[in-house]
């Protein structure tokens, strides 16, 4: 794109034929989770085609399909009895994830995590035990399921998802245990989990200034 151009102003819909086009890449794993969300914050900020074109530089014209070369792990199944389990760093997810937590605890942080076409399914499972889960709050989050004396939090930003946002299901099925759901502002990109807990806690408490 010549000096020139980069400095016209953009259209909403040079926006969002940006945002689809990252999130092609995002569902064939070339961008995380965070990455995507990002990127797509920073489309829909862009005044000009310059910002729209950093945006998609280091990316190949055509999503195409995932990368045979260098597989992530495909997380499908987490247990933690009496115990941890813990989720962090970049892997991938594929439909759904089964995680049971008896007289336990599992932290799955999905900041890092490559979601192929765009969504997850998360399925806890609790007797005595729980799940952190951490996701940024640009996302949309569906939460649902059943607790007997327990249930589910959610603590964080209560910024809505923006449009055609990746899709998180949380389904909670719990017996004196449950999830707590961290919505994570963008200030918590890149941090580590117990500084992302206590920025969502300031978020939700309305001590964090918006993003730009």
């Amino acid at each position: 794109m010549s000096e020139p151009d980069d400095s016209l102003r953009v259209s909403d819909a040079e926006r969002d034929a940006v945002l689809r086009t990252l999130g092609d890449h995002a569902a064939v794993g070339r961008l995380t989770l965070d990455e995507l969300e990002e990127r797509s914050g920073r489309a829909l900020a862009a005044k000009t085609r310059g910002d729209l074109a950093t945006l998609t530089s280091d990316l190949p014209r055509e999503a195409g399909q995932a990368s045979e070369l260098s597989p992530l792990p495909t997380v499908r199944n987490m247990v933690a009895i009496m115990g941890g389990s813990h989720r962090r760093g970049r892997f991938r997810t594929v439909g759904s994830i089964n995680a049971v937590a008896i007289m336990g605890g599992d932290e799955i942080d999905l900041r890092d995590a490559e979601l192929e076409g765009g969504e997850l399914t998360l399925n806890l499972f609790a007797l005595m035990g729980g799940s952190n889960i951490y996701v940024p709050d640009s996302v949309e989050v569906e939460v649902g399921g059943f607790s007997l004396m327990g249930g589910h939090e959610e603590v964080g930003s209560e910024r809505p998802p923006r449009p055609n946002a990746p899709l998180i299901r949380i389904r909670v099925y719990a017996l004196m245990g449950g999830a707590t759901i961290y919505r994570l502002p963008p200030q918590a990109r890149g941090v580590g989990l117990k500084e992302a807990r206590r920025l969502a806690k300031a978020a939700d408490r309305g001590e964090l200034r918006a993003p730009d």
